[in-house]
């Protein structure tokens, strides 16, 4: 695939950027190095190759849930600025 100015406008359009001259000069380059490794990789056979979520072994490394005891919900609304019985009362965000 060729990269062409027009593609660089293009893309400089959705990203929102405004490159002058020189900057779409090295980013034309680059696009086009980009492209040519996708290339090359296209050109690897695959066939029989299982795909990867993740190129090292991935654990789950959650613990176990555990009933632990919790704070008195009275000390804890000790330290609001405004509270009622429950919980703390914060301004209004959304009307």
């Amino acid at each position: 695939m060729k990269i062409t100015e027009e593609l660089v406008d293009y893309v400089a359009i959705l990203s929102r950027l405004k490159p002058d001259e020189e900057e779409r000069a090295r980013i034309t380059a680059e696009l086009e190095k980009i492209v040519s490794y996708m290339d090359v990789l296209n050109a690897l056979d695959t066939e029989g190759i299982e795909p990867l979520s993740h190129v090292f072994p991935v654990k789950n490394v959650l613990r176990e849930d555990a009933v632990e005891p919790s704070f008195l919900r009275e000390e804890l609304l000790k330290n609001a600025p405004v509270g009622d019985e429950e919980a703390f009362l914060v301004p209004k965000a959304v009307e």
